[in-house]
């Protein structure tokens, strides 16, 4: 009695919430059953029966036989009901099932227990379950699923802390191939290759793979996705800020044979995590922190030094530093493996930055263990509350080696963001991470983490003190532009003061990439009063060295003869580029040609070439270059128009990102609603009438 077997993959990925991922292969959740039918020839012989038996790994390193009876939670079983010629077997899987490609196999066993006929080679793949409440993945809010497992489209926060900026990201979780590629992914670590069945054992854990997860995105000591780079040339591959989506860069390293992919920086490491998070049905949302600091030697300080021309020195074991931003993934999990009061939200980063364990990975973190200054909970406690608590310092080097502090900065940890689960704006998480400034709670935990406690009050207030600021407009890319130093004179004596000002290029970790603009004057501020400086920076001057980043630092320092301390106040003036603009006109069907045109302006004094918009968007199109033709002339609008035929419906989301060699990371998104074809049925009777 042959017996032919039907995953229903259909109805099963509908009921499961993966038929965005594909509809012919059966890709179900853990923790939830799942039905398919056997057709048998007549019906089973007295006393037969069927056995199923599951196979894990490339070898079938794993085999489970799925029970006849509902035992144990922690067990897969299946029931089955049939009418003469048609089985249908329910099965279900524990809600801490192994994630990964099941085979299936469907054994016709006799009375005394031979094989009469087996039909095997069926395979499906298995996920996390945040809708199950017995996963430890389960996350009970629709609206946040909505967003931290199914929605395809993201934002991501950069600049400053003063000026965020934000860019729209694709993240692409449900295109093709990426699950298997995530899979892939898994396959690759380390621990994967030196011992797979006692890795696949372990992939029930969120904490294990969300680990794993966080190595392999960077390729730093092992087969990793993407490779770091932070400083041009990017010649030899992608720049980190052409980048407007995960999935061209997933399926480039699956296609050369598991090589990195050249190159990323903190936002791409972490928005490729949160695809592959997202895909395996780990809820997981991006975060920037401002102004985040990397502590090297875990002191919770951070020294600059700099030389009598303000400029920075390289100081001995001095890797510390401070970011404008930097980006890291927060997953939503259970950790049963922690004291209570660890759950919920833990910080994974991506960016290969100081070893874990001896390997380039960190976390998970739980949130609250950042919070309490819990700093001994796995993982990596200690250097993510550095990135949102350490103490900034300027230091002045003078020629006889003597060091005078100048600056205890503003605040590292500010505006800690993540796009919002209600539409495309900013949600502010920095209270999840630190209690307020300057409460009680803030002092008791710096006490607990071992940071010392500045008195901020005893500082600034001293009487006769000069006040030194920073004010400036929001300047654009290609112009020239005035910075104003203000210098305040609290006191009642006049003052005399050597003022020096120096704009330099950086990029958004702070590397140092030249000098644009210089001065030093002497004023004089009456008491009482205020006086004003002011810098002028030239595109001719700036255009030279300005990083891929588009800043400038601007370091306004002050010296007047009988003052005790100098003042330095250092800000990061980001330079801002136009838009592309893209219009879609007319309704948008799956399946069915549409045009979207797309032009840009050239801003600069200057002509542009080698032009390049890249147009992707997930359910519209795979990442598509088209190259300008000739140089674009300054004032000169370039436009293109690009036709392609969405493949799944919904609300979705066109990105470009227009390239050139004096202009680069111009960006432009638009909405594109995607609508399910409708016959015209009516028409049709009519016309058979």
């Amino acid at each position: 009695s042959t017996h032919d077997v039907d995953l229903r993959s259909r109805e099963n990925n509908s009921a499961h919430r993966t038929r965005e991922i594909d509809q012919k292969r059966l890709i179900v959740r853990r923790g939830q059953p799942f039905s398919i039918t056997v057709q048998c020839n007549g019906s089973l012989p007295p006393k037969h029966h069927l056995d199923l038996v599951l196979h894990l790994g490339k070898r079938d390193e794993v085999e489970i036989k799925v029970q006849k009876v509902h035992g144990a939670g922690d067990k897969w079983w299946f029931n089955q009901q049939g009418a003469q010629d048609e089985m249908l077997l329910t099965l279900h899987s524990p809600a801490d099932a192994i994630i990964g490609q099941y085979s299936l196999a469907v054994l016709l066993m006799s009375p005394d227990g031979r094989v009469l006929e087996k039909k095997d080679k069926m395979s499906f793949h298995l996920l996390y379950n945040p809708w199950c409440k017995d996963d430890v993945v389960y996350l009970p809010d629709e609206t946040q699923l909505q967003e931290y497992i199914m929605n395809e489209e993201g934002i991501i926060y950069m600049g400053t802390w003063e000026y965020i900026k934000s860019i729209h990201w694709n993240y692409g979780q449900f295109e093709d191939y990426v699950m298997d590629i995530c899979f892939e992914v898994l396959n690759n670590s380390n621990d994967a290759l030196r011992d797979s069945q006692m890795d696949i054992e372990q992939r029930f854990d969120p904490v294990y793979v969300s680990r794993i997860i966080t190595a392999m995105v960077n390729s730093n000591d092992d087969r990793g996705v993407l490779t770091g780079r932070w400083t041009e040339p990017y010649s030899d591959g992608v720049a980190p800020y052409r980048w407007t989506g995960s999935a061209p860069i997933l399926r480039q390293w699956s296609k050369a044979g598991v090589r990195a992919v050249k190159y990323g920086q903190c936002w791409v490491f972490a928005a490729v995590a949160c695809t592959v998070l997202r895909c395996l049905g780990i809820p997981t949302r991006l975060i920037t922190n401002f102004s985040s600091a990397h502590d090297v030697d875990g002191n919770l300080s951070i020294d600059f030094l700099l030389d009598e021309n303000l400029q920075p020195l390289e100081s001995r074991g001095g890797r510390d530093s401070s970011w404008n931003f930097h980006c890291w993934v927060e997953s939503w999990m259970r950790r049963d493996d922690l004291p209570k009061g660890n759950d919920g939200w833990q910080v994974l980063d991506p960016t290969p930055q100081e070893l874990s364990d001896g390997v380039f990975c960190c976390g998970p973190c739980p949130v609250t263990a950042v919070r309490e200054g819990n700093l001994g909970v796995k993982y990596d406690a200690p250097f993510v509350f550095a990135e949102v608590n350490a103490d900034i310092i300027h230091w002045i080097v003078q020629r006889n080696g003597q060091r005078r502090k100048v600056l205890d900065q503003t605040t590292v940890g500010r505006n800690i963001s993540t796009k919002s689960v209600y539409g495309d704006f900013r949600d502010d998480v920095t209270v999840q991470y630190k209690y307020p400034e300057g409460s009680k709670k803030e002092r008791e935990v710096y006490e607990k983490a071992g940071r010392r406690v500045t008195d901020v009050l005893s500082d600034s207030s001293e009487p006769g003190r000069l006040q030194l600021s920073i004010k400036h407009a929001k300047p654009v890319f290609g112009t020239d532009f005035d910075v104003i130093i203000e210098v305040k004179n609290e006191g009642d004596q006049d003052a005399h003061v050597q003022l020096t000002m120096l704009a330099t290029a950086v990029t958004y970790s702070s590397l140092y990439r030249g000098n644009c603009q210089k001065q030093t004057t002497t004023v004089m501020v009456p008491a009482h009063k205020a006086q004003q400086e002011v810098l002028r920076l030239r595109y001719d001057d700036y255009a030279q060295c300005v990083s891929d980043d588009h800043l400038i630092r601007v370091k306004a320092f002050v010296e007047a003869p009988g003052e005790n301390e100098p003042l330095l106040t250092v800000t990061d003036i980001p330079l801002s580029r136009p838009d592309v603009f893209i219009q879609v006109p007319g309704k948008a069907f799956v399946r069915e040609q549409v045009k979207a045109s797309i032009s840009f302006t050239n801003p600069l004094p200057v002509p542009l070439k080698g032009g390049v918009f890249t147009v992707e968007g997930a359910g519209l199109l795979s990442s598509t270059k088209i190259h300008v033709s000739g140089d674009i002339s300054p004032g000169q609008t370039v436009s293109i128009v690009v036709s392609f035929s969405p493949m799944r419906t919904g609300v979705r989301k066109l990105l470009v990102d227009f390239d050139s060699d004096r202009l680069k990371d111009v960006k432009g998104v638009t909405t594109v609603v995607v609508r399910k074809k409708y016959r015209n049925i009516f028409a049709e009777i009519t016309e058979f009438y």
